[in-house]
């Protein structure tokens, strides 16, 4: 009896190390064939991917190639070619900025109004440029309009490509054309503001106003404190944003390029909505100073809020940026129409004053 266990004990302590029957028990080995199977498929996959890259290779070399001979062959095209390419490599990179920036926003639960200033202009220009390559979109639907559309986008570029595919040249013609358009209305803002003077019922404001309005009419820029002192007309009738006469809504709709040809309500609802996201745009902007602006930003600041700034140094764009700044952030949302009507008096002599 102890010989036999003495043997058990032996046999067992033989098959323990190896991979004997033993050991299978406590850690099953998979099946031969499933081992084939993984190492294909590993294989298989390691090969789908060597392929792809090889294509993709082959696709950058004969993209590569074709620039050349449109380089050479078409030097015209080429550089149409390359203005599209990069418009729409620059499309790309704006969508997923954009699409970054409302994930932070949905993330955090932040509103439009609490972004940094560039994460909040980002998103107020990429909104314009979809509104606006939206109609395009839509007349390239039909089957071969698509030709139709590449036709149309070559003679009228302004009036249908986004800022994307606009050469340097195109974007400062373009421009000063849409800077023309609206300074047109600077007139009518300011007349319709002279006419508004006279039915004032307090006498003093009443020729404050129009001591202001005959300045500007002379050819004189109005001091920040000269329009921050009348703020109370604006928040009431006759000026403020809901009283203002319809002739004058659609003159101040001209000047931040928005159609006038709409129902004074809503013309009122939409000017109300652009000037209010001024005013928080400025807010973020004074938190974080107009110092760390680069040149195209700060020309772009000025632009939007009505001053020609293809026409003026950097520092005179900071100077009249700061000027704009000290009365906006002063402001309250009942005296908009102040701001509003602001980017007519503080910049249309601007240029001029300057000289």
């Amino acid at each position: 009896m102890a010989l036999s266990l003495a043997g058990a004990r032996g046999a067992l302590w033989r098959l323990g190390p190896g991979p004997g029957p033993a050991w299978g028990l406590l850690e099953p080995r998979p099946p031969r064939g499933a081992l084939r199977i993984s190492v294909r498929c590993r294989s298989a996959e390691a090969g789908s991917r060597g392929a792809l890259a090889a294509v993709l290779r082959g696709l950058k070399r004969l993209n590569g190639r074709y620039e050349r001979f449109l380089q050479r062959s078409f030097p015209r095209f080429y550089g149409l070619y390359a203005l599209f390419t990069g418009g729409v490599r620059s499309v790309l990179l704006e969508v997923r900025a954009v699409r970054r920036i409302r994930q932070d926003m949905a993330r955090q639960r932040l509103s439009p109004q609490q972004l940094p200033y560039r994460d909040m202009e980002r998103l107020r220009q990429f909104r314009r440029d979809v509104l606006k390559a939206i109609p395009v979109g839509l007349l390239a639907i039909p089957p071969f309009a698509n030709f139709l559309v590449i036709v149309l986008m070559y003679f009228f570029p302004r009036q249908l490509l986004i800022r994307y595919f606009w050469t340097p040249s195109q974007q400062r013609e373009f421009l000063a054309a849409y800077h023309a358009i609206r300074s047109a209305a600077y007139t009518e803002v300011l007349q319709s503001l002279a006419l508004a003077a006279s039915s004032l019922p307090e006498p003093r404001l009443q020729t404050q106003l129009q001591e202001l309005c005959t300045k500007v009419q002379r050819g004189a820029q109005p001091r920040v404190a000269e329009l921050y002192a009348l703020r109370s007309l604006f928040s009431g009738p006759p000026l403020g944003l809901n009283k203002l006469h319809a002739s004058h809504v659609r003159s101040l709709s001209r000047v931040l390029f928005l159609t006038p040809r709409l129902p004074a309500f809503v013309l009122r609802h939409r000017l109300r909505g652009h000037v209010l996201e001024i005013r928080h745009l400025d807010r973020a902007l004074l938190r974080l100073g107009l110092g760390q602006l680069s040149e195209e930003e700060l020309r772009a600041a000025c632009y939007l809020r009505g001053l020609n700034s293809t026409q003026l140094g950097l520092a005179e764009c900071r100077a009249w940026l700061e000027q704009w700044l000290q009365l906006s952030c002063k402001l309250q949302v009942s005296e908009v129409s102040l701001l509003a009507n602001s980017m007519v008096l503080l910049s249309l002599n601007y240029l001029r004053a300057k000289e």
